[in-house]
């Protein structure tokens, strides 16, 4: 089921909140300093968040699209409106992230650096991937909610584009938080467990997928199966005659 308007109107008006609080509008600093890492602090906090939420959905995806999931785990009615709605969370607090970022004057950053990537000053390459992963969760995002606006099996093709999402958003979050290094056990957990659901999914699927020999050995029956195999009818679009008694 998806959100509603209304709780798109209590996201946006809470995220807002957390904006207009950060930018000392509702509760003055006490010093330039405080004023210049609350900015700082608002759009550090909603870029993890945003990343924490992204890789959640990346995991329900790959269950999702897990083969098992399709004859045995069965959970697709009850983890499809989790992955569903997470897009608007994962949107949202990115939203907050780059408005934060581009407000705070000492971040460097600026807005063409947000959304033209290499126009940063503060780590352009850096930044520039983070700029880059937006571009490709908005056109997996948008595409997967919007599906009857596209040919067949198009917005699959796309929503594949979620692997380089994920990626271009670590390497983002690692090499442009001066904080990184603190954050690296959370990074480097994240990015495994990604890893590792998605290559279990491609290990399993590779399993599943026939191959030349299989293949053969489908087309061809044994021997044994043969024999056994009743002869067949040269006529078998005619009932059998029945002897009168």
């Amino acid at each position: 089921m998806r959100l509603s308007g209304r709780a798109f109107v209590v996201i946006a008006a809470a995220l807002g909140l957390l904006i207009v609080v950060s930018t000392n509008q509702i509760l003055p600093a006490t010093s330039a300093y405080q004023a210049q890492m609350r900015v700082w602090l608002a759009a550090r906090a909603a870029g993890i968040t945003t990343y924490l939420l992204l890789t959640l959905q990346v995991l329900l995806g790959l269950v999702l699209s897990h083969p098992v999931n399709q004859s045995t785990w069965k959970l697709s009615k009850r983890l499809f409106p989790w992955h569903e709605n997470l897009l608007v969370f994962v949107i949202a607090f990115l939203a907050a992230h780059i408005v934060a970022i581009v407000a705070d004057p000492y971040a460097g950053v600026g807005l063409p650096g947000a959304f033209i990537p290499g126009l940063s000053s503060y780590r352009s390459s850096a930044v520039a991937l983070g700029t880059l992963s937006l571009y490709a969760l908005l056109a997996t995002g948008l595409t997967a909610r919007y599906t009857k606006l596209l040919p067949p099996g198009v917005w699959l093709k796309l929503h594949r584009l979620t692997a380089v999402v994920f990626v271009l958003a670590w390497m983002h979050g690692v090499l442009s938080g001066s904080d990184s290094d603190g954050l690296m056990v959370m990074y480097v957990a994240t990015g495994a467990l990604v890893l590792g659901a998605a290559a279990y999914r491609y290990w399993v699927a590779k399993r599943r997928r026939p191959t030349f020999s299989t293949s053969l050995a489908a087309a061809s029956p044994t021997p044994a199966a043969s024999a056994a195999a009743p002869a067949a009818s040269p006529r078998p679009d005619r009932p059998p005659e029945v002897s009168p008694s």
